[in-house]
């Protein structure tokens, strides 16, 4: 299975990774570790974590405060969001429909 990025998804990470860097030297860098595991666990069971909406999945990182929101199409999972919690809820909606 393939993994594409919506390019928002993508700016929100290199941003939080920026974020984590400037904080602590290492931890952007960790925080992308991370982010690398999240995406290998969902593609060992993409059909794993809840849908929040539609065919949309997500799945809770462990140790940032984010969440990765995706949704399956065929033999590639489409990552349309890296949500902070702190985020409103319906902030990445619009990313659907240019993903459909």
């Amino acid at each position: 299975m393939n993994c594409i990025f919506h390019p928002d998804a993508e700016a929100e990470l290199i941003e939080a990774a920026r974020f984590y860097e400037q904080r602590l030297p290492g931890l952007g860098a960790e925080f992308l570790n991370e982010m690398d595991s999240a995406v290998a666990s969902i593609l060992e069971a993409p059909k794993r974590w809840r849908m929040v909406e539609k065919d949309i999945r997500r799945f809770p990182m462990r140790r940032f405060p984010y969440a990765i929101y995706y949704r399956i199409h065929g033999e590639v999972l489409r990552i349309l969001v890296v949500k902070h919690h702190s985020r409103h809820p319906d902030y990445w909606k619009y990313r659907m429909k240019d993903d459909a």
